[in-house]
């Protein structure tokens, strides 16, 4: 039986201090990999190659995804999603999300 409360290394710490990141000049990035239409949406773990799986419940139309996406960043790192942004892969699976005015992290 799967336990959804672990994290893909077990560990069941799922902290936002815990996601791993870079530090930029205008705060952090993290690589995301995204699982659209999923039955749960919220970060899922920490893949082996220190990426983020995120599932979302939205569809990858019209940007839903993508917004989706922005809210979860937002929620787990108790900023607002204005200073949440994808910055690369708009269309892909794997984004990197940049999040500014991180400078407590």
């Amino acid at each position: 039986m799967h336990d959804d409360n672990r994290d893909e290394a077990g560990t069941g710490d799922r902290s936002a201090m815990n996601i791993p990141y870079k530090k930029t000049k205008n705060g952090i990035t993290i690589e995301v990999k995204v699982e659209p239409r999923s039955s749960r949406r919220g970060i899922a773990g920490i893949m082996e190659n220190n990426i983020v799986k995120v599932k979302l419940t939205a569809p990858p139309v019209e940007g839903a995804a993508n917004e989706q996406l922005i809210e979860i960043i937002a929620e787990e790192l108790k900023v607002r999603k204005a200073q949440v942004k994808i910055i690369r892969g708009q269309s892909s699976k794997i984004k990197v999300v940049e999040i500014t005015g991180t400078g407590s992290i």
